[in-house]
């Protein structure tokens, strides 16, 4: 069973428990992926934080950045409309698609989708099989109270289908690289590089400080990227990007995509992987819990 069946199944089970409140349920979520209790009173772990940074802190504007449709108006009034990726439309339904105007290569995605949910890769229109995916398409768009982790950000606005140009590996990459930016008070800390996502073999990440290099640590149960990575030249610049794009919020994770020296836009994501995971060795909880500092505006206690 591959990884997004698996996530689909998770998630249909966890809305079987919707009529539990918001905190019961992500401390019983949270006691069972790390087998910790939850503290909310005096949260140290980073993953902690994202638990009382869901219950607590609610700026309507990290909605709409956690809206794939929505977040683009965001980038525009922050003056980074370059970044874009090229959209060839939203749609409110899936029979409001024309599938023979699109080109050969192209990618669906649900506005509201969160990890690895609701998306659609398609590299060959040909071989597309249209009815089967609309099936799809139209799960994606069933309104939802609220998710297994408890997101609130993905259930403020009409889920819709949004269509965006397909990008492909720069040159001399076998997949697409992904650069995901920690940011924590509108300061990027550190990042996630991700490759061979799409591969078939299971996605590999990095953890790299500013300056380009390895960090001691990495994410549980996934392998480090086994190739050398090579600094993107406009690395600085997806830096400068990143702190434009998070200074709004306590924390955010912004990723990009650098295909033969441009750069684009991927999405904003506050809390990843629902705050549900660890790190190897542990410390690195701890150090990132350090940089976020919870309450201020926004915070509903």
């Amino acid at each position: 069973m591959d990884k997004y069946l698996k996530s689909k199944i998770k998630l249909r089970i966890l809305q079987l428990w919707n009529w539990v409140p918001d905190k019961q349920m992500i401390c019983l979520q949270y006691r069972m992926k790390t087998g910790r209790k939850l503290n909310l009173r005096n949260p140290k772990r980073y993953t902690e934080k994202l638990q009382w940074y869901k219950l607590y802190y609610r700026d309507p504007v990290m909605a709409q950045c956690a809206d794939k449709w929505e977040v683009r108006k965001y980038v525009r009034e922050k003056g980074l409309s370059e970044i874009l990726n090229d959209c060839y439309g939203v749609f409110d339904s899936e029979n409001e698609i024309d599938f023979a105007s699109l080109p050969g290569q192209f990618v669906i995605k649900s506005t509201n989708g969160a990890s690895g949910i609701g998306i659609e890769i398609c590299t060959d229109k040909s071989k597309l099989n249209v009815p089967k995916l609309k099936k799809e398409l139209h799960r994606w768009l069933k309104p939802q109270k609220n998710g297994g982790g408890r997101e609130w950000v993905y259930y403020k606005h009409k889920p819709r289908l949004i269509i965006e140009k397909y990008l492909a590996p720069g040159l001399g990459e076998e997949s697409l690289v992904d650069y995901k930016f920690f940011c924590f008070h509108g300061e990027p800390y550190c990042l996630y590089v991700m490759n061979e996502r799409f591969t078939g073999e299971g996605v590999r990440q990095s953890i790299l400080d500013l300056s380009f290099q390895a960090m001691p640590y990495r994410r549980e149960k996934i392998e480090p990227i086994r190739t050398a990575l090579k600094k993107p030249e406009n690395f600085d610049v997806m830096v400068e990007m990143a702190k434009i794009l998070s200074k709004d919020f306590p924390y955010v994770r912004v990723d990009f995509y650098d295909v033969d020296g441009k750069i684009y836009f991927g999405e904003m994501t506050f809390f990843p992987e629902s705050g549900y995971y660890g790190f190897l060795p542990d410390e690195f909880d701890f150090i990132l819990g350090e940089k976020l500092h919870l309450g201020g505006e926004g915070a509903r206690i």
